[in-house]
């Protein structure tokens, strides 16, 4: 074992054992904390960037712990689980700057941040899980990291909000648990190969069985994705606070799921299987009435943070539709989705604290006229909107035309309607939050900014907004560069659907 293959261990390390570190610091250490919040985000950013230039040479590091005969944790760094953990590390770092601000006077600091810290090496381990059992055993682990930062204001709301998380992912959970112990009676170990393969033989001798364990993994995987009928305590987990928030929807919880089901699909079972066994069609139907479903809902929300909560529901399923098409173009739309969105929705998320924190506005009809109070953060806000929507040359638009254009060479002509369907509810939801914001008159005037503040809000709340605004436009901007993500994901979709 080279110093190569230590690389995935070590970056899992470098949030798990400063999370740890920081539950046991009283909350006086405040400048302590927040030292070893960000030296371990750098770090971790630092060892992803050593990991992406190995991988692109060619290597593939992997580490094996064996645990009991037959049963060992694999972590392992190929194109897909770098493209997952590039984006959990490079949000993390940012999400910890805005964490640090938002959460300044706040109780309970140390518990917030220590699990805010093992919550994101839970995501990093199932980004590098290189087979399905080391999978479901951070995906489990991501469950329980992440309900003390959901319930983190512990009043009987946010209680509530935490047991329904609890009940749908634990279940979820029990459904992924049972499909990987069925599928490991049949198959054995199932390590995670690019194109698939590991039930080849079986997909001719047991199909039925084969069906019933897809179901029961993307069943499983589908709560956490919220894939209608499963997605009822996403909506409600918004009454975390902002950065919890940002991190549910564009880097940790729900992004595991949609990862998941990109794992089961293509590295599992592989495209050629999974088009014999005819589970592909109703993995579309599902996530084409999620994406319906999903910005419907959003339309009629007066609160924020639901509104945004109900577009990630729709947003997320454009990958999960991707994969189901099983063609190239699609497959590297849906994949490189899988960045673009997190970047877009993070920045909204971002935008809504800010909304919050500074002027306490929490709903639509609240914005009047807060664009000219707060223009940095609104602009923000309006470049990331418009990207959901679809408008170039934001990250959203490169997104839907690699779907729209591999559903045409697949034939599907119907998921053109349905992106165009959902690009124009999209519009409906968010640009009549920018003409509120931009257009309408205040119903009373805004505050003014505290004496000495020359920014609209806490510098250390504006910069993030502003950083993963900006991505979000130059990932769209650049996305024929050689180094970009799309870039990136065109080199997995060769990888995979590989003659």
């Amino acid at each position: 074992m080279s110093w190569i293959d230590l690389l995935p261990p070590f970056i899992l390390a470098s949030s798990l054992i400063p999370g740890v570190m920081i539950f046991l610091l009283p909350e006086s250490r405040h400048d302590l904390r927040t030292t070893l919040n960000m030296a371990s985000a750098v770090v971790k950013v630092v060892a992803v960037g050593m990991l992406l230039a190995v991988v692109a040479g060619g290597r593939t590091p992997e580490w094996r712990w064996p645990l009991v005969p037959g049963v060992e944790l694999l972590l392992q760094a190929d194109e897909l689980s770098l493209l997952f953990v590039t984006l959990s590390a490079g949000l993390w770092l940012v999400t910890t700057v805005y964490a640090v601000a938002y959460l300044e006077g706040s109780p309970q600091r140390s518990r917030f941040f220590g699990f805010f810290s093992l919550c994101v090496s839970a995501t990093v381990g199932i980004a590098l899980a290189g087979n399905l059992f080391t999978f479901l055993f951070f995906y489990e682990i991501l469950t329980i990291t992440t309900y003390p930062l959901l319930v983190h204001r512990g009043t009987r709301r946010a209680l509530a909000a935490g047991g329904r998380y609890l009940a749908y992912t634990l279940s979820g959970g029990a459904l992924l648990l049972v499909g990987t112990a069925w599928l490991f009676a049949l198959a054995g170990p199932v390590d995670f190969v690019p194109g698939g393969g590991a039930i080849d033989e079986l997909s001719r001798t047991r199909p039925t069985e084969l069906r019933l364990i897809f179901a029961l993994l993307v069943g499983g995987l589908g709560v956490k994705a919220a894939i209608v009928p499963l997605h009822g305590w996403l909506p409600v987990a918004m009454i975390a606070p902002a950065p919890v928030s940002a991190l549910l929807h564009a880097v940790a919880v729900v992004k595991a799921g949609v990862f998941g089901i990109v794992r089961v699909v293509y590295s599992v079972y592989g495209v050629e299987a999974a088009g014999e066994l005819g589970v592909l069609p109703w993995l579309a139907a599902f996530a084409t009435a999620t994406i319906l479903f999903g910005s419907l809902r959003a339309l009629v929300q007066d609160n924020l943070k639901r509104r945004l909560a109900y577009s990630t529901v729709s947003q997320l399923s454009y990958i999960t539709l991707g994969v189901a098409l099983a063609n190239p173009l699609a497959f590297t739309g849906a994949i490189v989705h899988l960045v673009h969105q997190g970047l877009m929705k993070i920045t909204l998320f971002f935008c809504a604290g800010n909304l919050a924190e500074t002027l306490e506005v929490h709903r639509v009809s609240e914005m009047r006229g807060v664009g000219r109070r707060m223009p940095w953060t609104m602009g923000a806000f309006t470049i990331s909107a418009l990207g959901m929507v679809g408008v170039p040359p934001v990250a959203g638009f490169v997104s839907k035309w690699y779907l729209g254009a591999g559903a045409l060479q697949a034939g599907h002509g119907w998921v053109v309607a349905v992106l165009v369907v959902s690009g124009l509810l999209n519009a409906a939801y968010f640009l009549p939050i920018l003409k509120t914001a931009w257009i309408d008159t205040p119903a009373r005037p805004w505050p003014e900014r505290p004496e000495g503040r020359r920014l609209e809000t806490a510098w250390m709340l504006l910069f993030p907004t502003l950083v993963t605004a900006l991505l979000s436009l130059l990932v769209g901007l650049l996305a024929a560069a050689p180094f970009s993500p799309l870039a990136w994901a065109h080199r997995i979709a060769l990888t995979v659907f590989a003659p």
